[in-house]
């Protein structure tokens, strides 16, 4: 199974997904069910918005037959707004690192269902938006 995580055109990355996909960003969620959502989605909020220093590192993959699970390590620049990410947080210009742990479900050789977790405490630390 092949997984486009940050495509730069969500006619491609929507290409890949069933009809009723879904996509969820446990921590903050953000995301959408069904191809109406995700275009919009994609197009409105999740692409382009990916910093232009991000770095991302997998550390660890897991197949299953209809299952895919990775972790990843990412570090990058707040330099702009990542609404799928920080909704409604302009941007800090702070440094980020957080591993994120993507869970991807396929149905008919297609992404059915994309849930994505991160330890959102450590992100708003590390952006100054929470001492605790």
């Amino acid at each position: 199974h092949e997984v486009i995580i940050e495509s730069a055109d969500h006619h491609a990355t929507l290409a890949t997904m069933v009809e009723d996909a879904s996509v969820n960003h446990v921590p903050v969620t953000t995301g959408g069910k069904g191809k109406a959502a995700l275009r919009a989605f994609y197009r409105d909020v999740f692409i382009g918005s990916w910093p232009d220093d991000l770095q991302m590192t997998t550390t660890n993959r897991v197949f299953g037959r209809d299952q895919l699970v990775e972790e990843a390590h990412l570090r990058f620049t707040h330099k702009q707004r990542m609404e799928w990410f920080l909704p409604g947080v302009p941007a800090t210009n702070r440094a980020v690192e957080v591993d994120f742990v993507i869970v991807v479900q396929f149905r008919d050789g297609k992404l059915a269902a994309e849930r994505i977790y991160w330890d959102h405490a450590t992100v708003l630390r590390q952006t100054g938006l929470s001492r605790a």
